[in-house]
């Protein structure tokens, strides 16, 4: 068995002249809650849709626990939840209602323990209190708990959400995110496409970044953030003599007052000891120094050339 959830070779998706995805390489981890980053147009929802058989690709190859999509089909979906594209229910049922139906549906799901399934899965996502109100008087963020209950009605080894806490409150997100956790710590794959940037980072042990249908960047949260320039914060009154040390060891500097940003974009540059040795044997009086890590957005900025003020 594969230690990977999501296996991608070259998967490509034209419509007509324009590529949306373009021959991405993806590598999720079992077990991985991975970020799918990327700004509006990038590929992400289509990519999405490829992984569940729901658009078939132009080339390449896909593979979902181990299985080649969308040939498939029939034996992975029902191991997956997912959450794609905002969730669509009958607004004159009722929430619980419109779980059962959606239950009844599932040929591998017992309708005897169907009762239990639904309840359980409202209580998870904190609508039990909603659950004989009308769907289409939810709230869009009660709208997005359901889509995540439905997504929850059977065991999944796997989960793909699509912009899971749009519309929540702060309330709502943290408890989104605790529930991914949850998910994670059982050994279910998450695979959440998000715009949030700081969720991404507080939730996610792997990132993927997209833009203009490429896969620019992917692995763990750490090798993403250390791929980019080292950067260190020097405070001394020897402002000249510091950064003549400074770019003498390779580093390129900025400096405001009696402040440097040094900045090794080759990666291969001294380690931070050493630099505050060279600064001392130079006479350097060292207020105070802090290596700073790079941000996951600084580390977008850099791969991507966006903002990322974007929901796609």
């Amino acid at each position: 068995m594969t230690d990977l959830a999501i296996e991608t070779q070259g998967l490509t998706k034209r419509f007509g002249a324009q590529t949306a995805v373009d021959g991405i390489d993806l590598a999720v981890p079992r077990g991985a809650v991975y970020g799918f980053l990327g700004p509006n147009g990038s590929g992400k929802t289509t990519t999405i849709r490829m992984l569940l058989g729901l658009v078939r690709p132009t080339s390449g190859a896909a593979r979902v626990l181990g299985t080649e999509m969308p040939r498939g089909l029939e034996a992975v979906l029902p191991r997956v939840g997912a959450l794609v594209e905002g969730p669509a229910f009958a607004p004159f049922l009722s929430g619980e209602a419109n779980l059962r139906r959606f239950d009844s549906a599932d040929r591998h799901a017992s309708p005897s323990t169907r009762g239990a399934r639904v309840d359980e899965a409202l209580e998870r996502v904190g609508l039990a209190h909603a659950a004989h109100k009308k769907a289409g008087a939810y709230s869009l963020g009660m709208k997005q708990r359901l889509g995540l209950a439905n997504a929850l009605l059977m065991p999944r080894d796997l989960l793909v959400l699509d912009e899971p806490t749009n519309g929540l409150d702060p309330q709502g997100t943290r408890e989104v995110r605790s529930l991914v956790r949850t998910f994670a710590a059982d050994g279910t794959t998450v695979f959440v496409s998000s715009h949030l940037l700081a969720e991404i980072e507080q939730l996610c042990t792997h990132v993927g970044v997209m833009s203009a249908g490429r896969l620019v960047a992917q692995g763990t949260l750490d090798e993403f953030r250390n791929a980019g320039a080292a950067r260190v914060e020097l405070r001394t009154p020897d402002v000249a003599r510091a950064r003549e040390v400074l770019e003498r060891l390779g580093l390129r500097t900025e400096a405001e007052a009696s402040v440097i940003d040094a900045t090794d974009a080759s990666g291969e540059g001294p380690a931070p000891d050493e630099i505050v040795a060279a600064l001392v044997a130079a006479g350097v009086r060292v207020h105070g120094f802090t290596v700073r890590e790079e941000s996951l957005e600084e580390r977008f900025v850099e791969l991507t050339g966006e903002g990322f003020d974007v929901v796609a």
